[in-house]
């Protein structure tokens, strides 16, 4: 079995030191980085006189992981007050789940609304 000749890796540059002070120490300056978590968005369902409430349960129920009861409660919020949250989620996850009640409410031919806000 013959070996293939190699050469030996290039080492590589190296790095440049930050600049040292008068008396011959090497001067580090350590920042913590604070992270503010995201911004939250509340999914709200506004109420209108002619999307069925049973509809609004299984929306509830499909699109936001809510039991019978919760969806039950959370529709009779949305007709008594005229808007329920739904949930809060990111703003990208929150925008998501508008367009599927949008795109459901339109396929089952309701005028059903919803819509995100940020909460503050």
């Amino acid at each position: 079995m013959k070996h293939m000749a190699t050469k030996p890796p290039k080492s590589a540059p190296a790095p440049r030191l930050p600049a040292r002070d008068h008396g011959g120490s090497v001067v580090l300056e350590r920042r913590t980085q604070k992270t503010k978590p995201p911004q939250m968005y509340q999914v709200v369902m506004l109420n209108d006189d002619y999307t069925p409430m049973e509809f609004v349960v299984v929306v509830l129920q499909e699109f936001f992981n809510k039991d019978r009861e919760a969806a039950t409660q959370i529709m009779l919020k949305i007709h008594l007050d005229g808007k329920g949250i739904c949930g809060v989620y990111t703003r990208d996850v929150a925008a998501t789940k508008v367009e599927q009640v949008l795109d459901a409410a339109h396929k089952a031919g309701h005028p059903l609304q919803c819509l995100s806000e940020p909460i503050e």
